[in-house]
């Protein structure tokens, strides 16, 4: 649980996210007042994980669902309110492989057993290492890449569609909770509820 009106240093700098960094920018956040208020409509669910970080001790595991607002134009792929669905794990001996076997259980009980999923590098500034997560397309399994005869509207024809994202929590956000890096280490990951909703 956590406030939709949200603190930026909860949402931006707590998460290791620097001061120029453009997601901070007016074209990409609601600031309430001014960006000298200090406070906006939160754009990722986040600061939850901040929150319960800062409120507990490891080990931590947790889920944080919640309504996120981003200054985007609606269309048909993007609106200005959304959901996001994040989760947090932080104990003692966390590495990728806890991640990768987490998400890919979470795969396989929305999306059945057969499906296939991939890690791609990426940059967070709250995880590191970071990626993005994809699954293998559940409409032409891949079978529509370099084939012009057999195109694939779901995925582009690329054979993979974006999920989310996700990492080792950066030791930098660790420390910024109060919580060894040395000791303890980290997952977390995330994705749009509405997007998961349309792939299910």
């Amino acid at each position: 649980e956590g406030p939709e009106a949200e603190s930026a240093w909860l949402n931006f700098d707590a998460l290791n996210t620097p001061p120029d960094h453009p997601s901070r920018d007016l074209t990409d956040t609601f600031w309430l007042g001014s960006p000298d208020s200090g406070i906006v409509l939160r754009t990722q669910t986040s600061p939850v994980q901040i929150r319960e970080m800062l409120r507990r001790t490891p080990p931590i595991y947790v889920i944080c669902p919640g309504k996120t607002f981003r200054t985007d134009e609606l269309d048909a792929t993007h609106t200005p309110v959304f959901h996001q669905i994040e989760g947090l794990v932080v104990d003692k001996g966390i590495t990728m492989a806890h991640l990768k076997g987490t998400l890919d259980h979470m795969v396989a009980a929305m999306f059945g057993e057969d499906s296939r999923t991939r890690l791609r590098p990426h940059y967070f500034p709250f995880t590191e290492p970071s990626a993005e997560m994809d699954l293998l397309c559940f409409v032409c399994h891949g079978e529509s890449v370099g084939n012009p005869d057999r195109p694939c509207r779901t995925c582009s024809s690329e054979g993979w569609i974006e999920w989310g994202g996700c990492g080792l929590v950066n030791p930098r956000v660790l420390a910024t909770c109060g919580i060894d890096p040395e000791v303890y280490s980290g997952f977390a990951f995330g994705m749009g509820i509405e997007r998961s909703l349309m792939f299910r």
